[in-house]
């Protein structure tokens, strides 16, 4: 054996010392009383080797919170071209037929895109059609006590303003849209909204800023859209079949980052709905579920329970397993450049700005899903030896604080981090 050949031979043998001693140090770690009344699973796969590094419990099913995202972020990716359809239209005579995709960007006040509502603002006769939304206003499975909370608006065609009415006092009380203005009562309250009605809520002791979601219906839609427009807007029952167009928006690509950065929950459920609509004339989650688990998902093999694109629901059932599937299919199908720049990076943006810091480059880009007693992190990580790995990491039913579940999983990425 010449000198090179056993160089090479020796230097295999050290890494896969190395590589078992890690796997049983980690297992060990798994094995400790921390995690023996919670259910824990984590897989650990190497994508360049097709190498399996740590396999715990991901064939097990678990409540994955917001890394449900994921999910929605893949078929987002499959389905929706480059810039987000903003509107369908066709134009009759000297009529205007508007139809909402599910874009989540009209009048929101983070993206603030203007190109439909310049559109429409060309037509003197506009009408809207709001029929080819076909799903709850609520996932299943959301809590219905949360109804005023900023983070479950309901879900439409034609949202606008995030489906979200904020209110601030500046010598009065202002809304956005103004149009709510006249609802608000300045009176102590235990909820910020009325269940059933576009009623609410601000204590006289406050000076900060709420956010609430509204209650849609297709008269609230036909106003809003009025006064943003300055245009006399009516409802119309059917929609044309043919000559239909649409409009685009902004960069789909800012929407994927806003909803991963902060885990934003109504993008998630709107960005299904958008690719719905690039599928078929009909709004549905059921639709691009349905469309991704035949074809892009079709060979996951463990098939998830997933009811909504957000994670709200309890009722979503993954495996660590699946999320490593779709997790290793961006790997392969997008740029590195693109990936990291959608996935929040450990000590630097979005969820995980406080946690997996690095003193050089940030080591781990990943979605965190967290709803109570619920913890997991899914994503990818890079070792210092420059190989990329794919994880998901998920706690369920734990008793301690979520801070020292992310310890625990901190040390852990660090030593795969440190000696892969």
């Amino acid at each position: 054996m010449n000198k090179f050949i056993y160089t090479l031979f020796i230097i295999s043998l050290l890494q896969s010392c190395a590589a078992v001693k890690l796997k049983k140090d980690i297992d060990n770690v798994l094995n400790k009383p921390f995690y023996e009344n919670q259910i824990t699973g984590i897989l650990v796969y190497n994508p360049d080797k097709n190498d399996t590094i740590i396999n715990h419990n991901s064939k097990k099913y678990f409540t994955p919170a917001s890394t449900t995202k994921i999910a929605t972020l893949y078929t987002a990716m499959q389905t929706i071209p480059e810039q987000i359809p903003a509107l369908k239209y066709a134009i009759v005579n000297d009529t205007l037929f508007i139809q909402g995709t599910g874009d989540p960007t009209l009048l929101h006040p983070y993206f603030k895109d203007s190109t439909a509502l310049n559109f429409i603002k060309g037509f003197k006769n506009i009408a809207v059609n709001l029929t080819n939304f076909h799903d709850d206003k609520y996932g299943p499975g959301w809590a219905w006590e949360d109804y005023d909370y900023y983070y479950q608006p309901e879900r439409n065609s034609l949202p606008m303003y995030g489906n979200i009415a904020t209110i601030y006092k500046t010598s009065k009380l202002n809304s956005i849209p103004k149009l709510f203005e006249k609802d608000i009562l300045n009176i102590n309250y235990t909820k910020l909204r009325e269940e059933f009605e576009n009623t609410f809520y601000y204590s006289p002791a406050k000076n900060d800023t709420i956010q609430t979601p509204f209650i849609i219906d297709n008269s609230l839609i036909q106003n809003l859209l009025s006064k943003a427009t300055n245009s006399k807007i009516s409802i119309a029952n059917n929609f044309p079949d043919s000559n239909v167009k649409t409009v685009y928006g902004v960069v789909s690509d800012s929407v994927y980052k806003r909803m991963m950065y902060k885990s934003d929950n109504f993008l998630a459920e709107q960005l299904l709905l958008v690719s719905s609509a690039t599928l078929s004339d009909t709004l549905s989650f059921s639709k691009a579920k349905e469309n991704i688990l035949t074809t892009h998902l079709a060979d996951l093999k463990q098939k998830p329970r997933w009811v909504d694109g957000s994670g709200l629901s309890r009722y979503n059932l993954f495996t660590p397993a699946s999320f490593v599937q779709i997790l290793t299919k961006i790997y392969y199908e997008q740029p590195k450049e693109r990936i990291y720049s959608i996935f929040p990076a450990g000590g630097v943006s979005g969820t995980l700005k406080n946690w997996y810091k690095s003193e050089k480059e940030p080591y781990i880009y990943a979605k965190s899903g967290s709803l109570g007693n619920n913890y997991s992190l899914c994503g990818y990580l890079i070792t210092n030896s420059g190989k990329t790995l794919i994880f998901s990491f998920m706690n369920n039913h734990y008793l301690q604080s979520t801070s020292e579940v992310k310890q625990h999983m901190q040390a852990i990425f660090e030593n795969l981090r440190d000696n892969y």
